[in-house]
């Protein structure tokens, strides 16, 4: 049966059943979890729940997406259930100059729960991709419908060495070096672990009234963080480029670079880093 979900079974499908009854409950941001063998974009899914009226909280995952996109309109793809592809519809309250911080927040909750259930060290590149080494593992995508903001990302977890789009990405199976030999990472409790501490900043952040500084956000974001002191290379709308030193992430969240003996804050652009850190 080619076709069945469980055709391969070093990569078994999630249960929308067991999310729920993890994750869905009285006074939890969550408010339910829906899981679909397919899908274009699971952000572009729940943008237009967004503007349909959802309710904050919905969760969507897909096992297989064939229209993701990443920052910049690239695309995101991998093998069915080798990966997260999970976006969640939040409806913020804190002050609409602050939102910049969400895509960040994400991105420092699924570092957290990857490198505690995992065990690697996962930093995070200017704004919200999560590495391992130079190599990218996760890829994060905020935008606004209407009054709502939807977050999205896609983990590679399973996929093979001969199965990555780029050799500059990664996945846990072969950091873990399993990749080649029937891999296997559990995708339920590490979608649990996500979810579970985007809610439990995202909570204190709204609780701040968005004041990153306040809930330790900014602090816990420069933490895991692989671009502060390196070198950079910017590129900026408009076909323009920027080199300089990554010196720190401002209260906006923009990432603050020294280049020429000029400050520049960015909120935008495509950072690639010229050279490890020392």
């Amino acid at each position: 049966m080619p076709d069945s979900r469980y055709s391969d079974l070093d990569r078994p499908p999630l249960s929308e059943a067991a999310l729920n009854r993890a994750l869905v409950r009285p006074g939890s941001l969550w408010t339910g979890v829906t899981v679909v063998e397919r899908t274009g974009s699971t952000n572009a899914d729940l943008a237009q729940a967004a503007r349909q009226g959802t309710a904050e909280g919905a969760v969507l995952v897909a096992e297989t997406q064939f229209a993701g996109r990443g920052r910049l309109g690239r695309v995101w793809s991998a093998p069915p259930r080798s990966g997260l592809m999970v976006s969640v519809l939040l409806r913020p309250a804190p002050p609409v100059g602050t939102l910049g911080w969400l895509p960040l927040l994400f991105g420092v909750a699924a570092a957290s729960a990857v490198r505690r259930l995992a065990e690697v060290d996962v930093r995070l590149k200017w704004p919200n991709d999560l590495l391992i080494g130079e190599r990218k593992l996760a890829g994060v995508l905020a935008e606004r419908a209407g009054d709502a903001v939807v977050i999205g990302m896609g983990l590679n977890v399973s996929i093979r060495s001969d199965e990555l789009p780029v050799q500059t990405a990664t996945s846990l199976a072969i950091e873990s070096g399993s990749a080649d030999a029937a891999p296997f990472v559990d995708r339920d409790p590490l979608l649990r672990a996500v979810l579970r501490e985007v809610e439990t900043h995202y909570r204190d952040w709204s609780e701040a009234a968005g004041d990153a500084d306040a809930c330790g956000l900014r602090a816990a974001y420069q933490a895991s963080s692989a671009t502060i002191g390196r070198e950079i290379r910017v590129e900026l709308p408009g076909e323009r480029i920027l080199t300089g030193t990554a010196t720190g992430i401002d209260h906006a969240g923009h990432l603050q670079v020294t280049a020429g003996g000029d400050r520049h804050a960015l909120s935008a652009g495509d950072v690639v880093h010229v050279r490890p850190s020392a």
